[in-house]
């Protein structure tokens, strides 16, 4: 497997591909456009992989999708992959303002209009009808050509996975991913969609790719993992994930962190994610105490892509970057073939 780490800026950025770090992603938020983040990756790196883990789908139409993709592709032909994220209900009527019903069924449409436009060939019409999107578009300029890029989901309970499997060329893990959560859950999920029709391209494997919360600190490393149980609490906030919450037993704590959230308490957030959740999500502490977590997790880290992704919530830029560059220390803590089951090959 490829380690790699969301964007961290051309500095950092510099130091981590010499170090070995062979993919770079984008995520999406108020102050950061994924494609503007992916143009930056390719700009300033040579080699590693690039591209949004997450976008928001439904934020643009799919011919804004492959547009992007299409610009960046001259830039670095091979390199590219999507991501795409369903969001939060109220992300999508809230802020951005489209329609946030039947998430998973939009964006299974989605998948395969921003295929049509990527596979579009010259002298063809761009074809694809479904509920929510139909395309009919006849480009008299000679600037398409089929392009070959993975198409992946952040997919994290059963019915987004199994779309996925049946609509995408692989997945994107959260960063709350546990083993439990990808052998049990997500990966037989997948696997239900396999079964199906459609989907990418045939002679490949299904990929894997995933977020692992990673705060190394050796100076502090009670600070860095008291960021990893901020990042851990902050996540659980959100009630789409309750059935893994169920899943591991974690009703209780959940509930205090939810409980502090809802009064702006990020101290005691912290106290309520417990030993064994930190243990099962994050790595975390000093450089060899993070290397234990890694090499202890091997069967519980995506595939094909693994990016050490430090924490955001109440962590300011500049420990962000001392997180990605500490980071650069695990690269070959783990196997480079994790003992996990086969991936299924596509239908």
């Amino acid at each position: 497997m490829l380690f790699g780490m969301p964007w961290p800026g051309r500095d950092v950025a510099r130091e981590a591909e010499q170090a070995g770090v062979g993919a770079f992603c984008a995520g999406e938020f108020v102050d950061h456009d994924a494609y503007l983040t992916v143009a930056d990756i390719v700009a300033n790196t040579e080699h590693a992989l690039a591209g949004p883990a997450i976008a928001y789908a439904f934020a643009r139409t799919p011919y804004a999708h492959a547009t992007a993709l299409r610009q960046l592709h001259a830039q670095a032909p091979g390199r590219l992959f999507l991501g795409l994220g369903s969001a939060a209900f109220r992300i999508n009527r809230d802020w951005l303002g489209v329609p946030a019903e039947r998430p998973v069924a939009r964006i299974a449409e989605t998948v395969g209009a921003v295929r049509a436009w990527l596979h579009a060939e010259n002298g063809e019409k761009v074809s694809y009808s479904g509920e929510f999107y139909s395309l009919d578009a006849d480009v008299r300029a000679p600037v398409l050509g089929r392009l070959d890029i993975p198409v992946l989901l952040a997919a994290f309970n059963t019915g987004m996975a199994a779309t996925a499997g049946r609509v995408a060329d692989g997945v994107v893990g959260h960063g709350l991913f546990t083993s439990s959560w990808w052998n049990d859950v997500v990966r037989p999920s997948v696997e239900r969609g396999t079964g199906g029709t459609g989907g990418g391209d045939p002679e490949s494997r299904f990929l894997e790719h995933g977020w692992i919360i990673t705060a190394v600190d050796d100076s502090a490393p009670e600070r860095a993992v008291a960021d990893a149980r901020r990042m851990i609490a902050f996540y659980l906030t959100v009630k789409t994930y309750d059935p893994y919450v169920a899943h591991h037993g974690w009703e209780e704590p959940v509930a205090r962190l939810r409980a502090a959230f809802r009064t702006g308490d990020t101290d005691a957030m912290a106290r309520a994610v417990t030993d064994e959740m930190v243990t099962e999500i994050a790595v975390c502490g000093t450089t060899a105490e993070a290397k234990d977590a890694l090499a202890r997790r091997a069967g519980s880290l995506p595939r094909d892509v693994g990016y050490f992704a430090p924490p955001s919530f109440m962590v300011s830029g500049r420990r962000r970057a001392a997180y990605a560059r500490a980071a650069l220390a695990l690269i070959g803590a783990v196997p480079d073939t994790p003992d996990v089951p086969d991936a299924p090959e596509r239908p």
